[in-house]
């Protein structure tokens, strides 16, 4: 059977959930979005994937969206939904763009 097959299953044994159509159809959606939204192009990487926070206080599930621009700069953000339900109004604005950039710039340097 494959990984795909059956999205009811419960969690596997690595602790991740079985996928079905769904979850693919909600990852290519988001990855349109944040495509669109932060005027990336087609050749620009973009990963999505949901995960389950293990920390207590955390929302259920949570979102993480990770894009890389053109010049090689890595941006990221999460969204505290599962990916079925994240919309377009859940993405951070477009000119919040720069703010999402996972490597700091030297000026913010404090270590």
């Amino acid at each position: 059977m494959s990984l795909w097959a059956d999205a009811s299953r419960a969690p596997t044994a690595f602790g991740g959930l079985r996928k079905g159509v769904g979850h693919l159809e909600a990852v290519e959606r988001i990855k349109d979005e944040t495509r669109s939204r932060f005027g990336l192009g087609h050749d620009d990487t973009i990963l999505v994937a949901e995960s389950v926070p293990a920390l207590p206080g955390f929302p259920p599930h949570e979102t993480k969206v990770v894009f890389w621009t053109a010049d090689g700069t890595r941006h990221h953000f999460k969204v505290f939904k599962p990916m079925g339900e994240v919309v377009p109004g859940d993405l951070p604005p477009a000119w919040l763009k720069d703010a999402l950039c996972a490597e700091p710039a030297d000026d913010f340097a404090c270590c």
